[in-house]
């Protein structure tokens, strides 16, 4: 079979019950696509298994215009996954990745090209601002990417990205370390390739709303924070030095209270109070222990962490050129 040439550009968008917004989206990449030329680019749209008529649309999409290529996972994995899934399928000498709902504008790519061309083989766009979110889920992000910096062992932008350019030597890289639970931005800042940075203001979303539940927040966070970071259990060990330190001095208190006095100490009220806490202290540690442990297994299974339930085009020549490592740890 001939081996179709490989593009300059892939841009991978992953996307999630976005019908609404998909025209818009279509029409927005066809309008920046024709402005890439002498530049040949392919656009993987990486469906996480969407519920919607978006698969269906998609399909369509890909017939009309041979630039677009279609996966769809086997079930809903959330965004990181789809990621990387539409990496795996790309094969461009570099690759984007953001999001489908036109908050990261496409237009930013030209810029983020040139300081690709420049030698940075990452090139982060940074949210300086962002419209239409409200101040509570604003601090949270933000709260996220500094306690990460701080305690974990990847340095990521302040403000947080989820738009970036990645060399093709990152993109392959990526694709046979990342985690069985993976955070798409740290797992590139600790492959520790030079990057830069590009500042833009996040727009509001075009259509539709957001698919980020508190609970898939929380979800991310713990997977990033456990993945590239040891704090935990660390600061399990320091309180557990603590508590031990508190309870022999307490020790010598009673002891000696009882020498020189005589009499008894009281206090049934402060011993139930100090056995909750000491009892609360240890469960949250196990829970800490398990959470490391439960990641522990699924790499010790090395399973999958998708499957592909549908593509648009399947390029047997471009697979069979990828590692095999790749095809295994992927399911694709």
């Amino acid at each position: 079979m001939e081996m179709k040439p490989r593009p300059d550009l892939s841009i991978v968008i992953p996307l999630y019950n976005e019908e609404a917004v998909l025209p818009a989206l279509v029409e927005r990449l066809r309008s920046f696509m024709d402005r890439l030329s002498p530049l040949d680019a392919e656009i993987i749209l990486a469906d996480d298994h969407s519920s919607d008529r978006s698969p269906e649309l998609l399909k369509n999409i890909c017939r009309s215009d041979a630039r677009f290529r279609y996966a769809r996972l086997a079930k809903n994995s959330g965004s990181h996954v789809a990621i990387l899934a539409g990496l795996a399928q790309a094969r461009g000498e570099c690759a984007v990745f953001l999001a489908a709902d036109l908050q990261d504008p496409p237009e930013l790519i030209l810029q983020m090209l040139d300081l690709w061309r420049s030698g940075h083989h990452v090139v982060w766009a940074v949210r300086e601002e962002r419209a239409g979110i409200s101040k509570a889920d604003l601090f949270l992000a933000n709260t996220f990417y500094r306690v990460l910096n701080l305690l974990g062992e990847v340095n990521l932008p302040p403000r947080g990205s989820d738009f970036a350019l990645l060399d093709r030597k990152v993109v392959d890289a990526l694709l046979k370390s990342a985690g069985s639970h993976p955070s798409v931005g740290g797992e590139i800042a600790r492959l520790g390739f030079s990057s830069a940075q590009i500042t833009y203001t996040k727009e509001k979303r075009a259509a539709g709303g957001s698919k980020w539940t508190l609970k898939k927040k929380l979800t991310a966070f713990a997977d990033a924070f456990v993945s590239f970071s040891y704090a935990p259990l660390r600061a399990m060990s320091y309180l557990g030095m603590l508590f031990s330190l508190l309870g022999f001095m307490y020790a010598l208190v009673v002891a000696v209270l009882r020498l020189m006095t005589r009499t008894p100490v009281q206090g049934w009220s402060s011993l139930i109070v100090v056995v909750l806490v000491l009892g609360g202290v240890q469960m949250m540690m196990l829970g800490v222990l398990g959470e490391y442990l439960w990641r522990t297994l699924e790499a010790a299974r090395q399973r999958p962490i998708y499957f592909l339930e549908d593509t648009s085009e399947v390029d047997t020549a471009a697979a069979d050129k990828q590692p095999r490592e790749l095809g295994r740890r992927f399911g694709t």
